[in-house]
């Protein structure tokens, strides 16, 4: 492994970015990638919308943000989980996303078939 964890962190978030631009119409305005073991936790902040921001003003907003989000990531799910794999060099066990109306923010959360930053630990040595 040539790269810091660090700078794969970096690359996954810059991915991520890229990816909400191209699929959502908007990238967020601050994302951060954590590897933790064998998991990939991508915040994005500033994800919303004007126009979702005043959806969320109501409960039926906030539920039609979400459906719309969440089949919109669901239609790039292979193309998220190619994008980790490639950049990893592991499998993508599992993908899980959610998004706060309240806060603004997603996350993104990436399990892997094996530990990430042992990985990271035994080629920094």
């Amino acid at each position: 492994m040539k790269k810091t964890r660090g700078q794969m962190e970096a690359e996954i978030s810059n991915a991520l970015i890229q990816f909400e631009k191209d699929y959502m119409g908007r990238g967020p305005k601050e994302t951060r990638a954590y590897i933790i073991d064998d998991l990939i936790v991508v915040r994005l902040k500033g994800v919303l919308t004007p126009a979702e921001q005043q959806l969320a003003k109501n409960p039926e907003g906030i539920n039609l943000i979400k459906k719309v989000r969440s089949n919109l990531l669901e239609q790039g799910r292979e193309l998220l989980v190619d994008m980790i794999e490639k950049m990893t060099g592991l499998k993508v066990i599992s993908l899980h996303t959610d998004i706060s109306t309240k806060a603004g923010e997603r996350m993104i959360i990436f399990s892997l078939n094996e530990n990430l930053e042992v990985l990271y630990r035994n080629h920094s040595t």
